[in-house]
């Protein structure tokens, strides 16, 4: 049994991976501007017993690889510079392992979701930002600082990809919230659909230059968007289908996640991946 912990720049999340299956559950709001140890040390022990042998946490922020500091923590300055794997070893006894929420939503697709049948998958979150978690040849890629995979802030026509692949792409540049969005799509505007395509437009052009990097087989996109796949996949495809080679994308699969929590079982999924 392994507690997995998603830790959000607004929620937090916990739960218990055994085997594969979840349970106990437990979801709260995140304050980032008190202790947050203190809040992360509640969920943990609300829901741990003595079966449990270690802990997995996913934290939105860079995890250096050797150190296992965390940095450019934006949303939660306050663990900026913290080893917060150490902190929560030394409190609960147990192995703790911690990487970035974008890997550990990978991770989680790359065990226990559609990227089961691959060998490489890319992990879109497509939220407030954009996150990227990559998998080549059964390896999880961090790069030497831990901020391998961060497409996002590559330049994009006047800005840069996350401004374009992101929930800040429907308020600052069509002035709509992305539930609004989703409600009216879900009614069949079709100011709401082609706003969409547009947004579907922009997201295979991100994955075209991400397959241009990595030549990878398979893209799982999560985070807020994940359910509005059907209004944006054509226009996203038809982008994508421009890719210079055609044999690579023979067999692309662009799917959204299924999974239920998956950052939580990405997180867990940190004791299963050596």
């Amino acid at each position: 049994m392994v507690i997995g912990i998603d830790l959000g720049g607004t929620n937090l999340r916990a739960g218990i991976v055994s085997d594969g299956v979840l349970s106990s559950v437990i979801s709260q709001p995140l304050y980032a501007q008190e202790n947050v140890p203190e809040q992360i040390y509640g969920v943990i022990d609300k829901i741990i017993n003595d079966d449990v042998t270690a802990i997995g946490i996913g934290v939105p922020g860079l995890v250096d690889p050797s150190t296992k500091v965390l940095y450019d923590v934006v949303n939660i300055p306050s663990l900026n510079e913290i080893n917060l794997r150490e902190v929560l070893a030394q409190r609960y006894q147990l192995p703790v392992k911690m990487e970035n929420d974008a890997n550990c939503f990978a991770l989680g697709e790359f065990y226990f979701g559609s990227g089961r049948a691959h060998e490489s998958v890319v992990g879109l979150t497509i939220g407030t930002g954009l996150g990227t978690g990559i998998i080549l040849n059964s390896q999880l890629v961090t790069g030497k600082y831990g901020g391998a995979g961060e497409f996002g802030m590559i330049k994009y026509l006047d800005k840069n990809i996350e401004y374009y692949v992101s929930g800040r792409f429907f308020e600052q540049v069509h002035h709509v919230k992305g539930d609004i969005l989703y409600n009216n799509a879900l009614a069949n505007d079709a100011a709401a659909i082609e706003i969409y395509n547009d947004f579907g437009r922009h997201l295979g052009e991100a994955i075209k230059l991400i397959l241009y990097a990595l030549d990878t087989e398979c893209f799982i996109i999560g985070g807020a968007v994940k359910a509005a796949f059907p209004f944006y996949s054509e226009s996203m495809w038809k982008t994508v289908n421009t890719f210079a080679y055609k044999r690579a994308i023979s067999t692309l699969k662009i799917e959204a996640s299924s999974l239920v929590n998956g950052n939580i079982l990405g997180a867990a999924a940190l004791h299963l991946h050596q």
